[in-house]
């Protein structure tokens, strides 16, 4: 056992010598047209500290669960994901590869009630470490949004903690690491999370510090601001980024351990005037869906960065702030908070003079990850790498024998037959939406007699499945996309 925590002290100081560089990978992004597509190859290995698949989820049985059975394993020619995703390790031998459990749309409740139960708590770590193992993962990402919230129990707050110091013991004992992504608003941390009993037991927190605003407001303002807005009054006092990072350490959480969280997307809306687009401006509805991310209220860097270069939007730098917005008139009248290569460094250089442990984005994959509007690929993510640690980004370190590693995770090859033709729910392999029920939808797997075996999946409450974009969305989201769920949509 000493062996082992001495292992991960290692890993930890190691990524911490320059800065972690956490990079979220949303593995539905490989269903995405054209320049948007991003499988797992696109990642590029030598620019993240650690990389983290979102993501698993919790299956009625407590055990945790692989959300899109066709992309992530091989099973029922799949397409092995998790193993290629960890075979990444690799092409940089310093990388650390995690799989993130839980996130927006699986909901609090089902988490809320395994933490609640000691067998529950028991049977979900134990599947969680025969899962990170078989995939060669190095450790557990728990992303449970949020305890106390959403559906959850008062007693959270502590059964969290109580699942949090369980599932160190057993995942230390085999050399893998733990980390957190937990919320940066005041008002959901403050309910959710003992955090100096949190701090014992994590090796690493991923603060979410962004989401801070977004169009289910009726008026504009920055997701990710680094500091309060000079007209920020009421609660919007403590939605920025420095509030949340002082919360975090004030309130027993050292600094090294917290990873400040960067969004490579921005927050959308659509102006109620066109002669009002600063802070605070009316807008009642999201703004229009990106040709990528098909998710009205949200478009990723790389659509934004490509539509200031194309379609002539105005960028401004608000006088009190130090990140951009951007907005177009007057056909489309939307309006979109967003950082840039110019913010991300600010909030690097902020985040190491907080003596913070580095960065984390969310996510790799709306970066512009193709070079389209910047003279190098990633030029978001290695704005902040180097802001943090003062050098250029280098080539990885690689393995300089030639002998195979015996140890290695390989793939093993195997043949994917024709597709199967349209059976019932399942059209193709994969997740299968349902064109008469948003509220849920198939997975679909390739089986031995040549048809599909299909499993019905829930949206979480308050969302609905995007049809646009394979993922189950807020349902104000999904309900602005013309002709999208006509039978659940008002």
């Amino acid at each position: 056992m000493k062996v082992l925590a001495a292992a991960l002290t290692l890993i930890l100081s190691l990524s911490l010598a320059e800065g972690v560089m956490v990079c979220y990978y949303g593995s539905w992004a490989v269903y995405r047209q054209g320049d948007g597509k991003f499988d797992v190859e696109d990642i590029d290995p030598g620019i993240c500290t650690h990389i983290v698949f979102g993501f698993a989820g919790l299956g009625t049985d407590n055990k945790i669960k692989v959300l899109d059975p066709w992309n992530e394993l091989c099973d029922n020619y799949g397409k092995c994901a998790f193993d290629r995703f960890t075979a990444l390790k690799h092409k940089n031998t310093n990388l650390q590869a995690l799989l993130a459990v839980g996130g927006w749309n699986e909901g609090s409740q089902k988490y809320s009630q395994m933490a609640a139960d000691a067998t529950k708590r028991q049977t979900f770590i134990t599947s969680t470490v025969e899962m990170l193992k078989e995939h060669n993962f190095d450790g557990l990402d728990l992303d449970w949004e949020y305890p106390t919230q959403r559906g959850g129990a008062p007693e959270d707050k502590v059964n969290f903690v109580t699942l949090m110091q369980e599932l160190k013991v057993a995942l230390h004992a085999e050399g893998l690491l733990l980390t957190v992504a937990v919320s940066a608003g005041k008002e959901t941390f403050e309910a959710a999370y003992d955090i100096p009993a949190i701090a014992q037991e994590v090796d690493l927190i991923n603060l979410m510090s962004y989401d801070l605003h977004g169009a289910w407001e009726d008026y504009t303002h920055h997701q990710s601001g680094l500091y309060m807005y000079p007209e920020d009054t009421g609660d919007n006092i403590y939605l920025n980024q420095d509030y949340a990072v002082n919360a975090w350490i004030n309130g027993g959480m050292p600094s090294t351990k917290i990873a400040l969280g960067v969004p490579l997307y921005g927050r959308c809306w659509s102006l109620d005037n066109e002669a009002e687009h600063g802070y605070y401006a009316p807008a009642s509805q999201p703004g229009p869906s990106g040709p990528f991310t098909n998710s009205p209220g949200f478009m990723g860097y790389n659509e934004i960065c490509d539509n200031i270069q194309t379609d002539g939007w105005t960028v401004e730098v608000a006088i009190g702030a130090n990140e951009p917005h951007a907005y177009h008139m007057p056909t489309s009248r939307i309006w979109c908070s967003y950082d840039d290569a110019a913010s991300v460094a600010i909030k690097a250089a902020y985040a190491k003079e907080k003596n913070l442990a580095g960065m984390m984005v969310w996510s790799i994959e709306t970066d512009d990850f193709k070079g389209k509007c910047h003279s190098r690929e990633f030029h978001l993510i290695k704005t902040m790498v180097e802001a943090f640690s003062g050098s250029e980004i280098t080539p990885p370190p690689t393995d300089p024998t030639t002998t195979p590693d015996p140890n290695a995770t390989t793939l093993s090859p195997h043949t994917t037959p024709n597709t199967p033709p349209p059976d019932g729910v399942c059209q193709a392999p994969g997740i299968n939406p349902d064109p008469n029920n948003c509220h849920h939808y198939w997975l679909c797997s390739q089986n031995a007699s040549g048809g599909y075996d299909a499993t019905e999946e829930p949206c979480a409450p308050n969302t609905l499945f995007n049809t646009m974009n394979y993922i189950c969305d807020w349902d104000y989201v999904v309900c602005a996309i013309d002709g999208a769920c006509p039978n659940d949509c008002p």
